[in-house]
C-alpha cells in the first residue's frame, strides 16, 4: 500500500495569462507506457470512471475491459472518447483469458461496495474468493503484468494475491501493488482545507494499511510543514481514518466510491509514479510482509522503497497500535488463500 504522482494535465487559462510552473521537491514523473491495460470489474462504481480516465490516457495503447455482466455498453461508451485507445469488452470466466492476453497492467476493482454499517472487513467473505479467482487466471495468462488491487479488503485481498502468485511460481513482489492512495488524498485535503494552504502544494505521507486504525498519516512529515496540538493531531487522524465510513453512511445505496478510480488514472506503468504509496510485499517493518509506504515506481514495478523517516512521538505510539489489527488482516488473507480452491466469478464494485 503506498504512493503519490504527477498531475498529467494542466488548468486551462485564458491567452493572456501568465502563469508560473508548479514545483513540487516531492513530486517527480517515470513515463512508462502500458500498451495494453486489463481492467477487471469495469462496469462496476469504480471501474466505470476509471475506464473513462484510462481511455483518456495516452500512455494506454489498449484498454481490455472486463466484467461478469453490462461490460459491453460500458466498452461502447467508453470507445466513443475521441482518443487513439482501443478498447474491447470481456463478459463473464470463460471471456476472461482474452481480456488478460498481453495484458503489461491488470488493474482490479472487482467485487462488492461497502454498504452502511459494514467495515471493509465485512466484505471479506465475498471480496476475498472474487480477487483469489481473478488472480488465479492473471497467474496463468498475464504472469508477467503488473498487479493493482483496489478490490476491499486491501489489507487481506493483497495477501491473497500473493500467495495464489506464489503458489502458481510466478509471484514477483515488485509487481503486486494495493491501491492505498485514497488516503494520501483525503489527507492532503482534509489538511489543507484545515490550514488554508493550497492542496496542490500539500503533500502528507500515509502508511500502514488502508483500514481504520491501520491507516497512519504522518502529519510531522508533510510538506510544507505544518503544526498541530496533540488534541487537533488525534482529531484530524481520526477523521482520515473514518473517511471512507462517511462516504459509505452518505451513500446509503452502497455504490463504490468513483474517487478511488480517479486517483488510480496515473498509477502503475499506465503513466506516471514519483513516489506512489502502495501495499507491497517488499519489507518496510520488521515483522511484516505487507505494509504501506512511500515507493518509486518504474518501467518493471517498484524500483525503491522508501523507510518510514524519523515519526514523533505521537505517530511511533499509533504505528504500534495498528500493528495487531494489520497483522490479523494479512494473516487472514494467507489463510483463506492457502485454505480455499479456486472457483471462477467476479462481481464488479
Amino acid at each position: 500500500m503506498q504512493r503519490q504522482q504527477l498531475r498529467a494535465a494542466g488548468r486551462t487559462v485564458s491567452r493572456s495569462a501568465v502563469v508560473a510552473p508548479r514545483v513540487s521537491s516531492r513530486r517527480s514523473t517515470v513515463v512508462c507506457n502500458a500498451r495494453k491495460v486489463a481492467l477487471l470489474g469495469a462496469a462496476g462504481g469504480i471501474g466505470q470512471p476509471l475506464a473513462l480516465l484510462l481511455k483518456m490516457n495516452k500512455f494506454v495503447t489498449e484498454l481490455a475491459l472486463y466484467d461478469i455482466a453490462n461490460v459491453v455498453g460500458v466498452a461502447a461508451d467508453i470507445s466513443h472518447c475521441n482518443t487513439p485507445v482501443k478498447v474491447t469488452a470481456y463478459t463473464g470466466p470463460e471471456e476472461l483469458a482474452g481480456a488478460l492476453k498481453d495484458a503489461d497492467l491488470v488493474v482490479i476493482p472487482a467485487g462488492v461496495p461497502r454498504k452502511p454499517g459494514m467495515t471493509r472487513d465485512d466484505l471479506f467473505n465475498t471480496n476475498a474468493g472474487i480477487v483469489r479467482d481473478l488472480i488465479v487466471a492473471v497467474a496463468k495468462h498475464a504472469p508477467n503484468a503488473m498487479i493493482e488491487i483496489i478490490t476491499n479488503p486491501v489489507n487481506s485481498t493483497v495477501p491473497i494475491a500473493a500467495e495464489v502468485l506464489t503458489a502458481a511460481g510466478v509471484f514477483n513482489p515488485k509487481k503486486l501493488l494495493g491501491v492505498t492512495s485514497l488516503d494520501v488524498v483525503r489527507a492532503n485535503t482534509f489538511i489543507a482545507e484545515a490550514k488554508g494552504l493550497d492542496v496542490r502544494d500539500v503533500d502528507v505521507p500515509v502508511i500502514g494499511g488502508h483500514a481504520g486504525v491501520t491507516i497512519l498519516p504522518l502529519i510531522s512529515q508533510c510538506t510544507p510543514t505544518v503544526s498541530f496540538t496533540d488534541e487537533e493531531k488525534a482529531a484530524m487522524i481520526d477523521k482520515i481514518q473514518n473517511a471512507g465510513t462517511v462516504v459509505v453512511e452518505a451513500n446509503r445505496q452502497g455504490v463504490s466510491d468513483p474517487l478511488h478510480g480517479i486517483r488510480c488514472r496515473t498509477h502503475g506503468r499506465v503513466h506516471a509514479a514519483g513516489h506512489e504509496r502502495r501495499a507491497t510485499r517488499l519489507r518496510v517493518v520488521p515483522g511484516f510482509p505487507f505494509f504501506a509506504s512511500r515507493v518509486l515506481l518504474g518501467k518493471d514495478g517498484v524500483s525503491k522503497v522508501y523507510g518510514l523517516g524519523k515519526l514523533d512521538t505521537f505517530e511511533t505510539k499509533a504505528l504500534e497500535a495498528l500493528k495487531p489489527e494489520l497483522m490479523g488482516s494479512i494473516e487472514k488473507g494467507v489463510a483463506f488463500a492457502a485454505a480455499a480452491a479456486p472457483a471462477a466469478a467476479a462481481p464488479s464494485a
